[in-house]
């Protein structure tokens, strides 16, 4: 397995003067960093691969649904067609990046709600946008890992089970899961055995503590998790995500509203000794 850091602790949009972050991460031992796409140019993202290299980091991508225009599920065709070219264009950064996993909530905008579960005609029309943009990564050997979210952040895929019956849809090889904790700790009825039922399906996972926090630090069933993740024989990325108040959007995306943590020191040297010793 793999250690990882997600960069949204600090930025949205990786820039030079953030490059000082990868070396602080490379020196503490992470294999590699976790980038936003959500804005710029594919050079951009050539550009980081450069430092990335020369730092000695690999990397994954992450993206989202940004708005109502992007909308994999929603009723209006245009909408649609601007999904599958915002994904691709995600996946052509992600392939700028040399990552050979693009993960994220990429089913549906954040904090948008029909009042109702998910319709099948939503799956259907979702699946659609990510057959197609499976088929697109699959040309780069880039896998895609969509991730549940909580149901006070979206409510088209909560659950494992939900995630594991809407990948069965979408029916393609490189099309996964990925499996959070923070999010499983919500809406699980039992998180470590989740892990299990989706064994074949989870293609990424993010350490994230119950609070957005320094893993280790709060009440997430650790040991089993770890044990649960070693007995389906996940050889992928585990990438801690924390949160907090540095980024005011963001912020406000993921309801992060106090302090989890001393320092942001604290989380990725912490994190990064705490999954060491659980491994």
């Amino acid at each position: 397995m793999k250690i990882g850091f997600n960069l949204l602790l600090w930025t949205t949009n990786l820039e030079e003067k953030d490059f000082y972050l990868l070396e602080k991460l490379k020196k503490t031992g992470y294999d590699g960093v976790e980038i936003p796409i959500f804005e710029g140019k594919v050079e951009h993202y050539q550009k980081i691969n450069k430092v990335l290299n020369d730092i000695g980091l690999q990397s994954t991508g992450l993206s989202v649904i940004q708005d109502e225009e992007h909308n994999p599920i929603s009723e209006n065709i245009n909408n649609r067609k601007n999904a599958v070219d915002f994904l691709k264009w995600s996946i052509d950064c992600c392939h700028a990046l040399n990552s050979s996993i693009l993960c994220g909530p990429f089913h549906q905008p954040l904090g948008k709600f029909s009042g109702n579960p998910p319709t099948q005609e939503e799956k259907e029309r979702g699946a659609e946008v990510h057959q197609n943009s499976s088929d697109y990564a699959k040309k780069f050997n880039i896998d895609l890992s969509i991730e549940p979210l909580n149901r006070f952040e979206c409510y088209f895929l909560n659950t494992v089970e939900d995630t594991r019956k809407y990948v069965d849809l979408v029916n393609r090889d490189n099309f996964g899961i990925l499996y959070d904790t923070f999010h499983s700790n919500i809406e699980e009825k039992n998180p470590v055995g989740s892990i299990e039922n989706a064994a074949s399906y989870i293609n990424h996972i993010h350490i994230s503590e119950n609070d957005r926090g320094t893993p280790g630090k709060g009440n997430i069933p650790w040991k089993e998790t770890f044990s649960a993740i070693k007995n389906i024989n996940y050889e992928g990325w585990l990438t801690i995500e924390a949160f907090g108040r540095a980024l005011p959007d963001l912020a406000a995306a993921t309801r992060v509203w106090r302090d989890f943590f001393g320092s942001e020191e604290e989380v990725y040297e912490d994190g990064y000794k705490f999954i060491i010793s659980n491994l």
